[in-house]
């Protein structure tokens, strides 16, 4: 796209929100590119821009630029008269795409048969379809962020005995691993095989059980890259999140979600070189924010799910506001799905 064409997008896109002025929000995920961002009313980690819509009384229309799973969350806590939209349906999540409804309720039973359900706890990353966070709404369990695993997993600890944690196996080993609970206590269930791959013993002995779900971004970081940094960096500092894998997660200086990357820059000291590990369009972000620091990737790693995301498809999401690319939950869900969420809300 030539520059007069995108000045002539990004002008309309701003008549549109001026016209429609606190009836419009307009939510953009840390990994959007920087012309997003630019253009967002509130930018941040997904659940923390659902909050921030579902409690603004004025806003009809919720555009949310960021991945499917985020705009279903958008869609759960929306109040009666909010309409959500995201400017591209085909904007998905590998990982939530890794763990469908059929193959929780399956594994569900299938465990449960195992251990009996009043002693596990399903646990689920945000980073899921509503169906599986309804899945937890009905089965006594919560949802949980990169940011507050920890606690929901001493939550989860507190009613039951064992926690079935999905999708994301390395949040989860990560989050393990941060609460002390020994590696053989900690099992991967891999779902296109005979009880995970597990048998009962092992089932039976485990504290928490992972779904063998990844996130390609994050999964992309190895232990070389971080080796390679250090000789070439010496006296940097490395930050990574939590989706990576444990021995990247175990030798980096610090881990957390997005918003404590955001933070972790912008307290450094002036001067200051930060490696991180994390998608790179919030990497080249905060580069050009902090240009009294150095900021580098660990890695390129893009999410081309975000990336789907463009100002055309924003342009044309507002061109036709509350009609196009709408997300909708049905009741059945949606009432269980929220139920899961308000519960990590009283964490």
């Amino acid at each position: 796209m030539n520059n007069n064409k995108k000045n002539e997008i990004i002008e309309r896109i701003k008549t549109i929100k001026k016209e429609l002025g606190n009836r419009l929000v307009i939510l953009t995920h840390h990994y959007q590119r920087m012309d997003i961002v630019d253009l967002c009313d509130f930018k941040g980690d997904s659940f923390g821009l659902s909050q921030k819509a579902a409690t603004d009384k004025n806003a009809e229309y919720i555009v949310f630029c960021g991945v499917h799973f985020m705009a279903e969350s958008a869609a759960i806590l929306a109040q009666e008269h909010q309409k959500v939209q995201i400017p591209d349906m085909g904007a998905g999540c590998w990982m939530a795409d890794m763990a469908d409804s059929y193959m929780v309720d399956n594994t569900w039973n299938e465990v449960t048969e195992i251990v009996g359900a009043e002693n596990i706890t399903p646990l689920v990353y945000m980073n899921s379809d509503a169906e599986i966070k309804a899945h937890c709404g009905r089965n006594g369990g919560a949802v949980c962020t990169s940011s507050n695993a920890p606690d929901a997993f001493k939550w989860a600890f507190g009613k039951r005995e064992k926690i079935f944690f999905f999708p994301d196996e390395h949040l989860g080993r990560n989050t393990g691993n941060r609460l002390g609970i020994p590696p053989d206590e900690m099992i991967v269930w891999k779902h296109d095989k005979p009880l995970g791959g597990n048998t009962p013993e092992t089932i039976k002995k485990a504290k928490v059980i992972l779904w063998d779900g990844y996130c390609l971004v994050h999964t992309r970081f190895k232990v070389e890259h971080i080796e390679k940094m250090r000789e070439k960096h010496p006296g940097a500092k490395i930050v990574v999140h939590p989706e990576c894998t444990q021995e990247v997660v175990n030798i980096a200086d610090a881990t957390g979600s997005t918003s404590f990357i955001v933070k972790y820059v912008d307290s450094a000291p002036i001067g200051s070189t930060i490696i991180i590990g994390t998608e790179i369009n919030l990497i080249k972000r905060l580069a050009a924010e902090n240009p009294d620091k150095t900021i580098i990737p660990l890695f390129e790693s893009l999410c081309p799910n975000m990336y789907k995301i463009d100002l055309t498809n924003l342009l044309a999401a507002l061109e036709n506001i509350g009609e196009l690319n709408t997300v909708t939950i049905p009741e059945r869900i949606k009432g269980d799905a929220r139920l899961a969420l308000d519960r990590m809300l009283e964490l």
